[in-house]
């Protein structure tokens, strides 16, 4: 599909939103239209407390969940105008799904080669009535956001004793489900989310309209925030690590985790504070620390090794696997190296990934030494690096010889690290609540 032609699709409606009450339930679902081409009408299923009823509050959330599940559909062609026939947005609110939109979709722009700027990408086009909210709620205990790999499962491990705990899963694998379970939820702590995609959407995309990336930890952050609303609890807990604010194309904000940046975090603090008015705090358990720490602690976790996934190649298959060919097995890999290498790693990949030549671009591209970094959800640079490294100098001290990739490293790259030490960083620019900081830092001086 050439780009001129996806001109001719000037205008995308959000045009409405309808919530059935199943009791145990919400089901939303959503009317979006791009003129003269296709209409769109995904769903999402909330479970909840039986004696939570739709209130102005839970329609204004669904219509903010709309806002952002928007971006799936409206990618497919970029119109020009939003028109938001469904709700209300003031200036300010306007503004700040712009930036979302922009910078949420910034490895999608950077990989289709569309030239866009923040101001005149899109106009959102909408009733600017504010709405008062003022509604009361008294919340208690956790949701714990699980996707299945390294990072939730330390964050499920750190937050074992906290009172009122549950998980929550959008469209859970099994996978997520034995994470959760191996950490000591049951089956009725687990919120379990479903979302189903617009089939239309698919079809467009074998016609060759754009396809990509879009920001879903953004989706995870509206749906989680009402899932805590009608579940009665006070904390969202995210992992996003202190990594997830680096770019990935160098000296730009192209960040395929922004929406799991510090930068959307506070965003998102700052929003749901203003406009929804009620006391749910949305934050991430693991942003103090660095990949190379959580590797460090997810290693003492062993009833999880055999379980966790991460690998999106992998995730399309059923069971969930570790294909053992991309950039986020290659970094998982890397990370756990100095702590796991070799057989327990060779356990849960099948395979030394350190000896697979065909890895050797996306291991320089890791490191630093590529064009970008891999759009994936992987470390910085200098924490891979220092995983490296590391791992060089245990093989080395047990006289064991160097893998391939290791070799490769140690011949063209090996980095002087001896005036950084990972193991005790510790990022003061974070949101947690005090009680959960010392729960950290008590765990992070256990290892």
């Amino acid at each position: 599909m050439q780009d001129q032609n996806l001109m001719i699709y000037e205008d995308f409606h959000y045009n409405r939103y309808e919530i059935e009450d199943k009791g145990n339930s919400l089901k939303i679902t959503y009317f979006f239209e791009i003129p003269n081409l296709e209409k769109f009408e995904p769903s999402i299923e909330i479970p909840k407390k039986e004696t939570k009823k739709v209130t102005p509050l839970v329609e204004e959330l669904a219509f903010h969940i709309g806002l952002v599940e928007l971006i799936s559909y409206w990618k497919c062609c970029c119109p020009k105008n939003i028109y938001i026939n469904c709700g209300s947005l003031c200036e300010d609110q306007k503004k700040w799904f712009k930036k979302l939109y922009y910078l949420g979709l910034g490895e999608f722009f950077y990989t289709n080669k569309l030239q866009v700027d923040e101001l005149s990408f899109a106009n959102i086009i909408c009733n600017e009535n504010s709405k008062i909210l003022n509604e009361e709620f008294k919340g208690e205990g956790a949701l714990i956001a699980i996707g299945g790999g390294k990072d939730s499962c330390v964050s499920l491990e750190l937050t074992k004793k906290i009172k009122n705990r549950e998980g929550f899963i959008i469209n859970p694998k099994q996978v997520s489900i034995k994470c959760a379970l191996t950490s000591g939820l049951t089956e009725s702590q687990i919120v379990k989310v479903k979302r189903t995609i617009s089939p239309n959407i698919i079809k467009l995309n074998k016609k060759g309209f754009l396809n990509g990336h879009t920001p879903f930890s953004a989706m995870v952050a509206f749906v989680s925030y009402l899932s805590a609303y009608l579940n009665d609890k006070k904390y969202i807990i995210l992992s996003n690590e202190s990594s997830a604010n680096e770019s990935n194309v160098k000296n730009t904000k192209i960040n395929h985790q922004y929406s799991k940046s510090f930068e959307f975090e506070q965003d998102f603090q700052e929003y749901t504070k203003k406009y929804f008015k009620i006391d749910i705090q949305y934050f991430s358990i693991l942003r103090p620390l660095t990949e190379y720490q959580i590797g460090m602690l997810f290693s003492k976790y062993t009833p999880y090794h055999n379980i966790f996934k991460s690998c999106n190649v992998g995730s399309k298959q059923e069971p969930w696997i570790w294909c053992g060919n991309c950039s986020k097995c290659l970094f998982v890999f890397s990370l756990l190296s100095p702590f796991l290498y070799k057989e327990e790693l060779i356990a849960i990949f099948n395979k030394d990934l350190f000896e697979d030549a065909t890895l050797l671009k996306t291991f320089e591209e890791l490191l630093g030494y590529g064009e970008h970094k891999p759009f994936d959800c992987v470390g910085t640079y200098e924490e891979i690096n220092y995983a490296i490294v590391k791992t060089i100098q245990k093989q080395e001290e047990q006289q064991k010889e160097l893998p391939l990739l290791l070799k490769h490293y140690k011949d063209h790259y090996l980095q002087n690290i001896s005036n950084l030490n990972l193991e005790h960083y510790f990022n003061e620019k974070h949101s947690i609540p005090n009680e959960f900081i010392e729960i950290l830092k008590e765990n992070l001086n256990d290892k």
